[in-house]
């Protein structure tokens, strides 16, 4: 059948129907938006290290207390998550996304002008921290509905603005610093920041509607004919009776038929139209925030992964330069293991997209072997000597973080995880759960380095979280199963209790059984 599309046009929310997911349309519109969203959150985030030197001379400031600043943001980026799927349930992607783009460039903006670093933890970590949540999860879950067999791929190739973002912002803030000063260029960066607010105003929302194909009605035959008509169907021989017997199959000989008939012609005498048993179920009210996910157990198990899986995502990119320092690297050797870093970490994102866009495919195994081999690169790390060896480790280590962070959040749209319908609210959830391994990871790392005198021990630390992950990871499907065929079996018992029982008799045998008895009586006269 050919998809259709219908523009609803309403005031300020201008909503696209389909009859299905399109995979495409709009949607590669909210693609290039989720692309320059990616770019201006975590690529700001993750290039913010390049004031860290400024931050500390111009305030007086020791390294972990300007670090901070990014903890506090991101934490509470990921903590206010539940907030930002309310909000958009509520009053739709485009207006959070757009309101989160403000209180983004509010935020970084007021920044320039701080006077301690008290200041930076106020305007970037809380108000440009929860522009950042309003900002990212209600794009990627729109981006999410306007795909489906492409999905994988197309999210993960949109995902790649992180990483773009990256490898051109730091060199060209870093440039811009030398010309007019951190405070300017940071005011710079709030300005461009507005960008988000443009992208919001092009995620518009998507509606699917399965399209009712409309029969053409036979006209309306008399209800005596039709049950004639039943009869001559069946193996039953009516013209075998004597024909001076009057055999009638009307409605009104047939039990139960006497007083349903006349209630379904009552509208029509009072000319009204009768309601129809196909017509559409009014639409049930959209919840804010659905807990229901937390009863289902493969979500539990996800949900797990995500909070043991983000110890391993941000402490090696904080700890890469120290430990190539200490292993006798120069500084500018070291910016080219985190570019080398990025790079690999496109193709990663690029590359898991493409096997997971393959059907039929099992995604959440893929997902596992990626995660394992993820963990197998952090445990590389501390093995690795000199400039190459540590090079090597990066580019593997980047690229298995693409394959894992470009498409753990999308997969809970599939139906092994919670499925495309419950997804929003479990997207909040879930990133609810990982902000506390987001603000915990880094400080627990730097513990360990403090003790142990070594940052190998980041490193095992992050190992660890990610093989605890993989064990959460694999038994996702597991759980997933065997609730179905739980939930199955108690459907199959209550089907079985409260079935009716069946009819005595068919109303042809009783037509007949009437038609007999006449002719009996009629002989007897």
């Amino acid at each position: 059948s050919k998809m259709t599309v219908k523009a609803v046009k309403m005031p300020c929310t201008s909503a696209n129907v389909y009859t299905k997911v399109p995979d495409g349309g709009w949607g590669w519109t909210v693609a290039f938006a989720f692309f320059v969203v990616e770019a201006l959150t975590y690529g700001i985030i993750k290039s913010f290290g390049v004031f860290f030197n400024d931050l500390m001379e111009s305030f007086d400031e020791t390294n972990s207390r300007i670090s901070w600043i990014i903890s506090i943001c991101v934490f509470v980026q990921t903590f206010t998550a539940p907030l930002s799927t309310v909000l958009s349930n509520r009053f739709g992607h485009r207006l959070v996304v757009m309101a989160g783009g403000l209180l983004v460039s509010t935020g970084m903006v007021i920044a320039s002008f701080a006077r301690t670093v008290v200041d930076m933890y106020v305007t970037i970590g809380i108000i440009s921290g929860l522009g950042y949540c309003l900002s990212f999860l209600p794009t990627v879950t729109i981006l999410s509905q306007y795909f489906d067999k492409r999905r994988s791929l197309v999210t993960a190739v949109a995902s790649t603005g992180e990483c773009f973002a990256v490898f051109s912002f730091a060199p060209a803030i870093t440039a811009l610093k030398e010309q007019i000063g951190w405070r300017y260029s940071l005011l710079s960066v709030g300005v461009l920041q507005l960008g988000i607010t443009v992208c919001g105003s092009l995620l518009r929302p998507i509606v699917i509607r399965e399209q009712e194909e409309v029969k053409a009605q036979p006209p309306e035959e008399s209800t005596e004919t039709k049950y004639m008509l039943e009869n001559e169907q069946t193996c039953t021989s009516i013209e075998s009776i004597d024909s001076g017997v009057e055999i009638t199959t009307s409605p009104s000989n047939v039990p139960g038929k006497t007083k349903a008939e006349p209630k379904s012609e009552e509208p029509k005498q009072h000319g009204q139209n009768p309601v129809e048993n196909n017509s559409t179920p009014p639409e049930p009210k959209t919840q804010l925030l659905d807990f229901s996910v937390m009863r289902d157990y493969s979500f539990i198990c996800y949900a797990f992964f995500g909070l043991f899986a983000t110890l391993g995502f941000f402490a090696p990119s904080l700890y890469i330069i120290p430990l190539s320092l200490s292993l006798g690297i120069g500084k500018d050797h070291s910016a080219y293991i985190l570019s080398a870093m990025a790079i690999a970490e496109v193709l990663g994102r690029v590359s898991a997209g493409w096997v997971l866009n393959k059907q039929p495919i099992r995604k959440i195994y893929i997902e596992l072997i990626c995660v394992v081999l993820l963990s197998v690169a952090l445990v590389a790390f501390p093995f690795a000597s000199g400039f190459w060896g540590l090079m090597t480790c990066s580019i593997y280590f980047g690229f298995m973080l693409g394959t894992v962070a470009g498409t753990h959040i999308p997969l809970l749209a599939e139906d092994d995880v919670v499925g495309i319908e419950r997804m929003s609210s479990a997207a909040g959830v879930y990133v609810f759960i990982q902000s506390l391994a987001g603000l915990a990871g880094p400080p627990l790392a730097g513990v360990l380095v403090d003790t142990t005198k070594n940052y190998s021990s980041a490193f095992y630390s992050c190992a660890a979280g990610m093989v605890l992950g993989a064990v959460f990871l694999a038994l996702v499907r597991p759980c997933k199963t065997g609730l179905c065929h739980h939930q199955q079996r108690q459907q199959v018992g209550e089907s079985t209790a409260g079935a009716p029982p069946e009819l005595p008799d068919d109303f042809i045998d009783m037509d007949i059984g009437k038609a007999e008895n006449s002719g009996k009586g009629s002989d007897s006269v």
